[in-house]
């Protein structure tokens, strides 16, 4: 498989180096088959290994950090949850060349929402009801959201998403982009208690089986902070009815809604310039939820 570096300090990563690891820390999985997963996950290579197991190499140091969290909090909320999970059954530290700590989960089995679903008004009611009960849980003990973390005000973002306009020139409406944006951020701000959120409830992190939603993965934006967060979906997946079923299932007012947008908008701006030459997939779906955006999202039900 031919990989392209998607960061400029990325670490490069392989099956002989997989291998390598396992021998190393966790021998009962080294003569396993494995293979290198494609996706356009942008934090960790994943690598499949045998029939029931995964490994997750942090593709930076930046996102390394995650294996720990995961670790930490994915067993407490997922008796909570209507939805599979990930499952981490062992972690990994640096050695053999490779400089940062990596980890082994349960394989769950599905494929990313692709035009494989039966039914969207069933999964946006699906989807509802695992944000509903993430939102539930309690935060007790959870740590501080870092400034600029996916929960926050939207006018954390406004540096980043007003740049990535200016760079992508005339490949996007610009102006209409900024528009929705200054929407956005006028909207009043969450007033509420801080909830858990996932913070990136794209299809990528979505899984599909037997023409359901059966799982959610990739906890890695975990935070806690305004539930408008875990909006994402709305524009990234759904559509017409079942973007207003996802919407009347979580009693999304108006308010909440327009922020939920301005999360959306600020994560597909910001992705294409970065990801325009490295990583098809996610330029493919963030210019999907850009056009979806665009194509007039009122506030007004």
């Amino acid at each position: 498989m031919t990989v392209t570096k998607m960061h400029a300090d990325e670490i490069e990563t392989d099956v002989p180096l997989m291998r390598r690891l396992l021998a190393d820390q966790h021998p009962q999985w080294a003569d396993l088959p494995i293979r290198r997963v494609a996706s356009h996950g942008t934090d960790h290579a994943i690598y499949r290994i045998g029939d029931r197991l995964m490994a997750r190499l942090p593709r930076t140091a930046g996102a390394a950090h995650q294996a720990a969290k995961e670790a930490q909090w994915l067993p407490r909320l997922a008796p909570h949850l209507p939805l599979a999970i990930p499952v981490q059954l062992a972690r990994g530290r640096p050695a053999e060349g490779y400089p940062l700590g990596w980890s082994v989960y349960e394989w769950l089995p599905g494929e990313n929402p692709d035009g494989n679903l039966d039914d969207p008004d069933r999964a946006a009611d699906d989807l509802a009801a695992f944000v509903t009960g993430l939102h539930r849980i309690g935060t007790d003990g959870a740590p501080a959201r870092p400034r600029g973390a996916r929960g926050g005000p939207l006018s954390e973002g406004d540096a980043a998403i007003r740049r990535a306009i200016t760079e992508l020139g005339d490949r996007i409406d610009g102006p209409a982009a900024l528009r929705l944006w200054e929407e956005s951020l006028d909207a009043p701000p969450w007033g509420g208690h801080d909830v858990w959120v996932h913070g990136d409830l794209l299809p990528g992190n979505l899984l599909v089986g037997e023409g359901r939603l059966c799982a959610v993965i990739d906890f890695g934006c975990l935070q806690v902070g305004d539930p408008a967060t875990d909006l994402l979906p709305a524009w990234n997946l759904f559509s017409g009815p079942s973007r207003e079923r996802f919407r009347a299932a979580l009693a999304v007012g108006d308010a909440a809604w327009l922020r939920g947008r301005g999360w959306a908008l600020l994560q597909s701006v910001v992705a294409l310039p970065y990801y325009w030459d490295t990583n098809p997939g996610m330029v493919r779906q963030a210019s999907y939820a850009l056009a979806q955006l665009l194509a007039g999202s009122s506030p007004a039900r």
